[in-house]
This record gives structure tokens, sequence and C-alpha cells, in this order.
């Protein structure tokens, strides 16, 4: 990591705010370029053996794939999940007992369309912000490379004419375009998004992939840690400092069990 001390309140408060009006905020250099390297070397070898079994990842569209894994995949793990920034936002936004619920990633190989504008799951009731997505590239991304492009302020859209809750209908698509902001973050940056804000990936157009890391995080009671199957070997669980035990709520096992990835997004595997 490129800064351990924490953030002052006042630098906290003002990103939460940006958050709360736009739905997404970001922390340019927040790591090395060598961790960063690390963690693209676990995501290769963990993409490399979900896609050699059944179902061990799921299609978001052409040439794009989503693969869950447990935290003890990623080395880089307990440095993501203390960073001050993502903890800091994590508490304020979600309250002290905020629940990691979902490791991942996302990569739009080679030829992965534009995505349909969607958000990642249904809005609760309420207004409150009840899960956030930190997100880590783990490339330099390019403007051919399928940027990640969203519509900020529309997490606050009323989603009850959503398909599914998540889709907008297509003749509203003008209006995500007119808001959409495409994001070009560099090896080392992180992002910290509204889960309801709209989005989607565009096509790559380039030969190279570009996997981004995802760590899901929920307030207590939001309910999506149902959805995910992440474990932990005991032996791993007594490695991870008391202040990860203390947001890790998931199965502590003696083997782990390859996941089989059962978070489809319905209509994203037509693309456009």
């Amino acid at each position: 990591m490129t800064r351990v001390t924490p953030f002052t309140a006042a630098e906290v408060e003002s990103h939460t705010e940006r958050l709360h009006e736009d739905g997404i905020i970001g922390l340019p250099g927040a790591f090395t370029r060598d961790w960063v390297t690390r963690l693209g070397e676990d995501i290769d070898t963990a993409f490399a053996e979900a896609r050699a079994r059944p179902d061990g990842a799921v299609g978001r569209g052409p040439n794009r794939f989503y693969v869950e894994i447990h935290p003890e995949q990623l080395r880089g793990f307990t440095d993501l999940a203390t960073h001050p920034w993502i903890t800091a936002i994590a508490e304020a936004v979600l309250g002290p007992e905020y629940r990691i619920v979902e490791v991942g990633f996302d990569v739009p190989l080679a030829g992965a369309a534009d995505q349909p504008w969607h958000r990642d799951f249904p809005a609760p009731e309420g207004t409150a912000l009840t899960s956030l997505a930190v997100n880590v590239t783990a490339v330099d991304t390019e403007p051919d490379m399928g940027p990640f492009e969203i519509a900020p302020g529309t997490h606050r859209d009323d989603g009850g004419a959503f398909e599914h809750g998540m889709f907008p209908a297509r003749e509203t698509y003008p209006r995500y375009r007119e808001r959409a902001t495409r994001k070009f973050p560099k090896m080392g940056d992180i992002s910290i998004r509204s889960a309801l804000t709209v989005h989607r990936g565009t096509a790559n157009r380039s030969r190279k992939a570009r996997p981004v890391l995802v760590l899901g995080l929920d307030a207590p009671g939001a309910g999506h840690d149902a959805h995910h199957d992440t474990a932990v070997t005991r032996g791993y669980w007594a490695s991870l400092p008391a202040s990860v035990r203390a947001h890790l709520r998931c199965p502590i096992v003696g083997t782990l069990t390859p996941i089989t990835q059962k978070h489809t997004i319905e209509g994203l595997v037509m693309g456009e």
C-alpha cells in the first residue's frame, strides 16, 4: 500500500458526500504497481482454474466472465481488506459492523460486447446505501479495452419499472448515455461505488483482457451474503488480523471447495 495512515474526518466526510451524490468515488495510487502485478497473477491463476471446470466462470455477456473466489486465493487480500480508505468509507456508509460478502473478478476479454445498462441487483426499500462494490483494476485501462461506464447519480433512480428491478428499458438509454462517464483507472487505483448506480462494461476492441477485482461489502441485514459462497480454511482464518475477522462473516472449513458460480445476471449474457 502507498498509504497506511488513517484518513482524516474531513477527508472521509468529503468522500462519503461525493459517494452519496454520484454513486462512485475513486482513490488513485492506493496500491503499488508491484502489489497489483501480484494481484493480476493471482487473478490469472484463478481464472484459468475456473474455466477448466464446469460452472467455474459465469458469462456476463459475449467474451466476458465473472468468477467468485475464496479470499485466500489472493495473496493481497488482507492488504485490501485493511486499506484505510476502504475501511473508513465502509464504516462511514455501511456502519462499523459492515460485512465482506464477496470476493471475485470480472474479465472482459478481446471481443467483449457492450453490456446492457444495469444495476448489480434490485434496489432495496428506502434510500440508504446498504451495499458497496470495491473495484481494483489489474491493468492500466486504455480506451479500446472496453472501459467501465457509469451514469453518476442514478443509484437514486426509481427502479420500479426496471426489468427484474435491474435493467432499465432500452428507450431510456439516451438518458444514461448523456450522464455517462468512462473510467480509465491505472494499476494501483481503487474505486468504491454503489452497486445500484446504473453502469455497464463497454466493448473491448483491443487484443487484451481487462481483469478487475471486486470486493463486495454489505451493511448488516442487507442480505447479499446468501448469494455468495466465500469460505476460508481454519489455518487461514487464524492468520487473519482481528480487524479482518470482525468483518469477514463466512464458513470456516477444513478444505476449500471450488465455487460453482451462481451469481448470474439475467440479460447480460446477450450483450447489446
